[in-house]
């Protein structure tokens, strides 16, 4: 009788844990449409919160492409790898899906991205499989996915410009321009992402640094 209400106990400290680490997800999709109980409930069952050290990968092409991510706290850089030197392609920062480049027809393929922690990184794992019951059982996803896909899609146009202004000041500039935390990210892998050299970016950097104090002054 003891036991069984300890475990009863147990399972409810565990249920009450995973439904506090799912809150800020469950925030984030909300802001896109409201969700069911039970559309909560399956999450929850079908998902793991993971911490991963900073520097270490989530993702690499050793593994299998198969879930995507909600970046609760931290900053995660997407590379490739182009003979010995990585390129870096995007970086999510909290209250971000996060995923690895994959083709819709192929569920569990290795990923060609690597996700690596730029800081001490904690996640939602969210599985394709689950995604994908989500889209057949309940209506609210169909939603809240198109909106996402909005909001990556305007990221992707925005980075895709980026790559194409033809000097390096100018990529700099645009990316000053945006809502994006460059501080947070180490210059050589930001370097790397605006496609110049790491003096050509710390030179930039002066430049910019110098103007501002003129302007101040």
């Amino acid at each position: 009788m003891l036991i069984d209400y300890i475990l009863s106990l147990i399972i409810m400290i565990i249920d009450f844990e995973n439904r506090l680490s799912m809150k800020p997800f469950f925030n984030y999709l909300e802001k896109f449409h409201p969700l069911s109980g039970e559309f909560m409930m399956h999450c929850e069952i079908n998902s793991q919160f993971i911490t991963v050290k900073k520097h270490k990968h989530i993702l690499s092409p050793i593994d299998s492409n198969n879930a995507m991510y909600f970046l609760i706290k931290g900053v995660v850089r997407g590379f490739i790898k182009d003979r010995k030197k990585d390129i870096s392609t995007w970086f999510g920062f909290e209250n971000q899906i996060i995923e690895a480049i994959r083709h819709p027809d192929q569920q569990s393929n290795h990923s060609v991205e690597y996700l690596q922690a730029l800081e001490d990184c904690h996640l939602i794992r969210i599985p394709y499989t689950t995604t994908d019951f989500l889209y057949s059982n309940y209506p609210e996803s169909h939603v809240i996915a198109r909106k996402i896909l909005e909001i990556q899609y305007y990221h992707a146009a925005e980075r895709s410009i980026m790559a194409r202004i033809p000097n390096a000041l100018g990529r700099y500039l645009k990316l000053e321009s945006t809502a994006f935390d460059i501080d947070r990210i180490p210059q050589r892998y930001l370097a790397s992402y605006l496609g110049m050299r790491l003096e050509t970016l710390s030179r930039i950097r002066n430049r910019t640094v110098v103007q501002d104090l003129k302007m101040l002054a």
